[in-house]
């Protein structure tokens, strides 16, 4: 229909200008945006880490800390509730989630069960009772789930009191699954005080030291049962026996600061202590004038302090043996809170500013030669008409940029890949109808009713082209870390607004241009002309392209099985770092004989394009999670004054297992609801084809990763997907060209009709082969580093893609008998098409 109502040309132009003011703030500097309204100035697309620079940390609640946690205060709720109901026992242990005790009085076992029945009852525990009248008190799985996910609670606000005391307001902090939390902040940071800081659980306690013995005598024989033995901070450490009861914890410190005394060359902490630790602390002091207070620090005796007179205003010194550094991060956790568990690190991604930047700017560089070189190929193809898919390539991406606002998006550097590889495929929906409309006008159709059938019938070929890629990038958000999610927001925003811009914008324009001007035909200077001619036979070399691409697969196959990938740390665990050397160029052999002599295993090292740069891989340290950030941290006290740390990934291996399933996984879901979704649009042996075709193309991916050496990492399954989507997006086009033709020559041979159908979409497939492959090529020359293998990757599955929806996808039909009688007409014999008549198509 060629005519647009008011209403709906306002509304048209409505979204756009509300699009325009979303987007605006972000080309605004910071302080600047509130020169908008101040809802529109809260919009601002956010930057990820990787481009601003910032740490990433994923942090998990230790199970084991709070299995021992909750089986001590279970251990300890037993021995209080018999002593209160005056039962005898002995034998009170407690062992992983077990506690056994023994009553001595046998007659008094019932009187025990009713005794601890609160207990059972409360504290998610389950009490079995033998003959010989020992009891067991089972602590169940959901018990320490539940104190797991309270600890995990607690901890993001004490996490969050502590970044704040850091003096950086820029952070993000949010649970992550059951007991994980998923920590960002960006801008300048010490990663290794952050991730010292935020993993201590910082429990301060105070208690009497027990002088009946020394701590090596304690050691050395049996110390009484009210009192234990722990060890000091020093190095090597030193035993003190200690009572075993807390007078004052965390929860009675009201403030806490660091002191330094330059002349005495000594570092303490201050403390003031609450109402009820004050009593305490007098009670205690004036009860054991003479004595010595333990000041414990999570299970460590941080100092013993004589007790010289009573402290009866609840304020004191405590020395300690740390840098004024260090002194001033504990005050700063004391008074933040101490946690509920400990927390280990399991991830980290650090980029320093510097590289953020670079990134950003690389990125943005990538993304204007882009954009130049397709609406330079569309001006040279289609000129008019071509400036209007430009328009439309423009308004498109400010739609992006407007959504990703909107939702709150994160942008990432795969993001900006993302939107550099939109431009690319975005102009496909406006070649599409191009090229349709071509087709009518050939066919005699009038000019106007050409334009009206071309997008009536391009715009279901859009929708089928661009659904596929859409469930890639949909499955690909939950199966990523947080810059394969900012891939796919850009992708699956850039699709949907792909389709608005082709099915309205693009529309809306054509049409006002055709009724202002009132042109009768076609533009001569639209160029893709030159396939109309083309009678390529390719169905006549069927059989031995087939043939050379199993034997490709299979050598692919062969070398995936003896070679296998490189698989970066996502996949295998382990740690990758980039430095830069901080005077001349990097010195490989000489960080690899540093490193080579520390005890983390096997290195990789080799220079970047930079000179100065190196980048130094470590493989999996197998000792759990803080074996590989104890790796990273050798690894900067060798070469911290030689070299600056520019980013620091480490997986560990809870992260890498998780990654590695959802990555198969999510391959495996995208296939089946891609191809779900065309066998219900198409008949089964469509289905069949594109299901073919889609594993030629991953077999063929992924043995380029084996011959190259490409690391094989999250951004690789990126890649691997949406090449999966783009593959399928040309075969959709190519697979409804045929099914039209179906209904339309029914006499056909086979072959030959699949031949036409691939003919007369040749331009379409060779200009949106040519647009995405110039935008990766922006891409991988001034994208950067980090984004370059991604792009060259993507770039050999565009082709390799192209490759299958003609000589993969289509053949398939043919062997499945799409039609009957398509093999009795193997010699492919030419059969004359009906001759069109002016203003019909034929049929």
């Amino acid at each position: 229909m060629l005519h647009f109502s008011r209403w709906k040309t306002l509304l048209i132009w409505f979204v756009v200008l509300v699009a325009v003011l979303i987007a605006a703030p972000n080309f605004l500097p910071v302080g600047q945006s509130g020169l908008l309204s101040s809802w529109l100035s809260k919009h601002r697309v956010v930057l990820g880490s990787d481009l601003r620079g910032g740490t990433h940390v994923v942090f998990e609640v230790d199970r084991a800390d709070v299995a021992r946690q909750k089986l001590v205060a279970t251990v300890g709720e037993i021995s209080r509730s018999l002593r209160q109901a005056n039962i005898r026992y002995t034998g009170l242990t407690g062992n992983d989630q077990t506690v056994t005790v023994k009553i001595t009085d046998p007659a008094q076992v019932d009187a025990a069960v009713a005794a601890l029945k609160n207990l059972t009852s409360t504290q998610g525990v389950t009490l079995k009772q033998t003959n010989s009248g020992d009891l067991t008190i089972e602590i169940a799985d959901a018990a320490i789930d539940a104190a797991i996910s309270d600890a995990q609670a607690q901890s993001v606000d004490i996490v969050s009191r502590r970044i704040a005391g850091l003096g950086n307001p820029d952070f993000a902090i949010k649970p992550e699954g059951a007991d994980r939390l998923d920590v960002q902040v960006f801008g300048v940071i010490d990663a290794e005080r952050l991730k010292n800081i935020l993993n201590e659980p910082a429990k301060l306690s105070v208690r009497m030291l027990d002088e009946t013995m020394s701590g090596q005598d304690a050691v050395n024989g049996r110390w009484p049962a009210s009192s234990e033995v722990l060890y000091s901070l020093d190095d090597p450490p030193v035993p003190y026996l200690v009572d075993r009861t807390d007078f004052i914890t965390s929860a009675n410190i009201v403030d806490v600061q660091s002191f330094a005394d330059a002349q005495a060359d000594t570092v303490a902490i201050r403390y003031a202590l609450d109402a009820e630790g004050t009593k305490r602390l007098a009670e205690k002091t004036q009860q054991h004038a003479g004595g010595h207070l333990a000041i414990i620090f999570d299970d460590q005796v941080m100092a013993s302090l004589p007790i010289s007179a009573p402290i009866l205003d609840g304020k004191g010194e405590i020395p300690v043996s740390y840098t004024e550094e260090g002194a001033s991060d504990l005050a700063l956790m004391l008074r933040a809170g101490a946690l509920p568990a400990t927390l280990t690190t399991v991830e980290e991604r650090t980029v320093s500013p510097a590289l953020g930047a670079e990134s950003a700017r690389a990125g943005l560089v990538a993304g204007i030669v882009a954009a130049i070189l397709v609406i330079g190929l569309m001006f040279g193809f289609y000129r008019g008409l071509g400036l209007i898919a430009a328009l439309s390539l423009l308004l498109n991406l400010i739609l992006i940029l407007a959504v990703m606002s909107l939702i709150g998006a994160t942008l990432t550097l795969p993001g900006i890949a993302g939107i550099v590889l939109i431009m690319g495929m975005a102009v496909d929906a406006n070649v599409l109808i191009y090229e349709r409309i071509r087709d009518e006008a050939k066919t005699g159709r009038p000019f106007f009713e050409a334009i009206d059938y071309g997008f009536s019938r391009a715009i279901m070929t859009i929708l089928d082209a661009n659904v596929t890629i859409f469930i890639a990038a949909a499955i690909l958000y939950f199966l990523g870390n947080d810059a394969v999610r900012g891939f796919a927001v850009t992708l699956a925003a850039g699709i949907l607004t792909t389709i608005f811009t082709a099915v309205t914008l693009t529309r809306w324009i054509v049409v006002t241009w055709l009724h202002r001007r009132h042109p009768r035909h076609l533009p001569k200077d639209v160029h893709t002309g030159i396939f109309d001619r083309a009678n390529i036979r390719f169905m006549g070399i069927r059989r031995y392209v087939f043939t050379a691409s199993a034997a490709l697969c299979v050598a692919a196959m062969v070398g995936f099985a003896a070679v296998g990938m490189h698989l970066g740390i996502d996949f295998a665990g382990g740690s990758i770092i980039e430095v830069k050397a901080k005077q001349g160029p990097a010195d490989i052999e000489d960080i690899r004989a540093r490193l080579g002599d520390l005890p983390i295993g096997d290195i990789l090292a080799r220079r970047l394009a930079d000179p100065a740069g190196a980048l130094i891989q470590l493989e999996a340290q197998g000792g759990g999670e803080n074996a590989e950030q104890s790796a990273v941290t050798l690894v900067r006290d060798e070469l911290a004054n030689d070299y600056d740390f520019r980013r620091v990934e480490v997986v560990g291996p809870a992260i890498s297992g998780e990654l590695t399933r959802a990555a198969s996984l999510g391959v495996l879901a995208s296939l089946i609801v891609i191809l779900v979704y065309i066998w219900m649009r198409f008949e089964w042996q469509f289905a069949v084809g594109a299901i073919v075709a889609t594993l030629h193309d991953i077999i063929l991916i992924l043995g380029l990763f084996v011959l190259t050496g490409i690391e094989f990492n999250l951004t690789s399954v990126a890649a691997l997907l949406t090449i999966i989507g783009y593959s399928l997006n040309d075969t959709v086009v190519v697979y409804d060209r045929m099914r039209e033709n179906l209904k339309r020559y029914r006499k056909m041979p086979l072959p030959i009709l699949i031949d036409a159908s691939i003919n007369q979409t040749l331009s379409r497939t060779v200009l949106t082969a040519a647009t995405t492959m110039l935008a990766l090529l922006a891409l991988a020359i001034f994208g950067g580093e980090v984004i370059r293998s991604f792009a060259f990757i993507m770039l050999a599955g565009v082709a390799i893609g192209t490759f299958s929806s003609i000589y993969i996808a289509a053949p398939v039909l043919i062997v499945f008998k799409l039609r009957p009688d398509a093999l009795d007409n193997d010699n492919d014999k030419k059969v004359p098409e009906p001759a069109a008549q002016p203003g019909k198509p034929a049929v």
